[in-house]
């Protein structure tokens, strides 16, 4: 480009040069900046259609404006608040049980000395991440399978009948929250290792030259050197509060364990994909997406105020 095109205002100066001088970097980015535009922005024209008589054969621009009745529908409807109800008592019990875990592994496996041992110990862990969804459940049906299943199998060891766990409702919340802890726990945890990683060495030189024990130092030093990342962490996970694992749901759950199991997004799959109520579902997933929006908010919110630690 010749100097004659170049901006003369200060700040358009600044700008032309900087992507001039990091114009690879923005190269890469692209193909990022066009998934998110096509897959995640374009289809929010769609979730017009929670206000809308939405009638395929219309279209989206054509369907009559209905407001607010597919919400008050919904909230009237009693699948609609077990979902919910349910949604937010597997996250609850998720954050409480799930996230802690990939901490815990972290700090163990910051303790452990002999490389082999950890190197082998990390590769088994982290593992059930990379194993397809229809698996796992796979697994788990056959795990807790009344007949050859290995649970029951060593509950009868003990005198104890067998169970079908998969068909009661008090049973599923269990093995669903075990399930998503053993596939995501050791993959998660790379992250506070990495964490870990970054804690200045001379720290633990330090405590070991006052007389720390291993138990001291991880508790003096380096939780609360991961902490930033722990809270930045716990702040996206109360974000997807509502995102619970619909995959593993749908191929676990039945009629018999609706009571426990129907979260939102099952409820939106069978509205939307076997109901073809596709207003309805969109309802139902807008409600969701901007109560997620209000929860990682007021976190992001609470954090800055209490930890001045943050997302922005």
């Amino acid at each position: 480009m010749s100097d004659q095109h170049i901006p003369t205002d200060g700040r358009l100066v600044r700008l032309y040069d900087h992507f001039k001088r990091e114009w690879q970097i923005y190269v890469l980015l692209l193909p990022m900046i066009i998934w998110f535009t096509v897959f995640l922005y374009k289809p929010m024209y769609g979730l017009q259609i929670a206000f809308k008589d939405y009638s395929i054969f219309k279209g989206i621009a054509d369907s009559p404006w209905i407001g607010f009745e597919h919400f008050q529908t919904l909230f009237g409807s009693d699948q609609f608040m077990r979902a919910l109800r349910n949604t937010f008592m597997i996250s609850m019990l998720s954050l409480c049980f799930g996230f802690p875990m990939p901490i815990i592994l972290a700090l163990m496996f910051n303790e452990i000395t002999n490389q082999v041992f950890k190197r082998t110990a990390q590769t088994i862990v982290y593992l059930p991440h990379f194993i397809s969804t229809v698996i796992i459940a796979g697994i788990v049906i056959t795990a807790f399978s009344p007949t050859a299943g290995i649970v029951n199998a060593v509950l009868e060891w003990f005198g104890i009948e067998p169970i079908y766990f998969l068909i009661k409702p008090e049973w599923f919340r269990p093995i669903f929250i075990g399930s998503g802890i053993w596939q995501e726990a050791g993959f998660s945890s790379i992250v506070f290792l990495a964490a870990i990683a970054g804690v200045n060495p001379s720290l633990y030189e330090s405590a070991v030259v006052d007389g720390a024990s291993r138990w001291q130092m991880m508790w003096k030093i380096t939780l609360p050197s991961i902490l930033p990342t722990i809270i930045i962490m716990l702040i996206i996970r109360i974000g997807n509060l509502l995102e619970v694992g619909f995959e593993l749901i749908i191929v676990l759950y039945q009629p018999a364990t609706y009571e426990t199991a129907d979260v939102i997004n099952t409820f939106i799959y069978r509205q939307g994909v076997q109901g073809a109520q596709y207003d309805m579902a969109a309802a139902a997933g807008l409600f969701n997406a901007v109560v997620a929006f209000v929860l990682v908010m007021t976190a992001n919110t609470i954090s800055k105020r209490y930890s001045r630690t943050s997302l922005w």
